[in-house]
């Protein structure tokens, strides 16, 4: 038996914080967001993942991972979500290692586009100011984000993901602590 460890060290504080990062991280898209959560979630979770997850998912969204027994432990005792193996019909789905593909996730429908599944991407890293340029809702002009341990071929896979729109998949990309959001109606080119 794994022994669990903590949640949010404040559930009610850190749930809240961490939403509000989500929030402004979806609202402003490709914007790094620190979350200030107290959370030390078991390897391979990052600390920005493990909080999106805690504030998102609940008994009634069912979660698809790739992170092993023990994190599936902690999420279904912290949250409450149904683990699946069908990513099809999962409405997060983590990935901490390879990721898969955004066209075997749920896109929704044209009724119900807010059924798309979310995707909670851990990457090596997030920087600013370079890498991908980024257009769309939430964004002025253009903004710049580089990943650091992006899936080759994102980009491509990206743009046949944002040409579905309303429907597709929405991403948030996580490394640490720090969290970017790629709603599903942006659009990405290469530096």
């Amino acid at each position: 038996m794994t022994r669990l460890t903590p949640g949010f060290a404040d559930p009610v504080l850190d749930a809240q914080a961490s939403f509000r990062a989500i929030l402004e991280a979806m609202s402003r898209p490709g914007r790094i967001q620190r979350i200030e959560a107290h959370i030390t979630p078991p390897a391979p979770l990052c600390s920005a993942a493990g909080a999106a997850l805690l504030s998102l998912a609940d008994a009634d969204t069912p979660l698809w991972l790739d992170a092993g027994d023990t994190v599936a432990e902690w999420l279904r005792f912290h949250c409450g979500a149904p683990i699946t193996n069908d990513i099809g019909s999962a409405r997060f789905a983590l990935a901490c290692g390879t990721a898969p593909s955004l066209a075997a996730l749920d896109i929704g429908t044209d009724e119900d586009p807010q059924l798309g599944a979310t995707l909670i991407l851990q990457v090596a890293g997030l920087v600013a100011g370079e890498g991908w340029r980024l257009t769309g809702p939430g964004i002025q002009h253009e903004h710049r984000l580089s990943v650091i341990g992006a899936p080759a071929g994102f980009v491509a896979a990206w743009a046949q993901n944002q040409a579905l729109f309303p429907r597709g998949v929405d991403v948030l990309l996580c490394a640490g602590d720090s969290i970017a959001a790629l709603p599903r109606s942006v659009m990405i080119a290469e530096g």
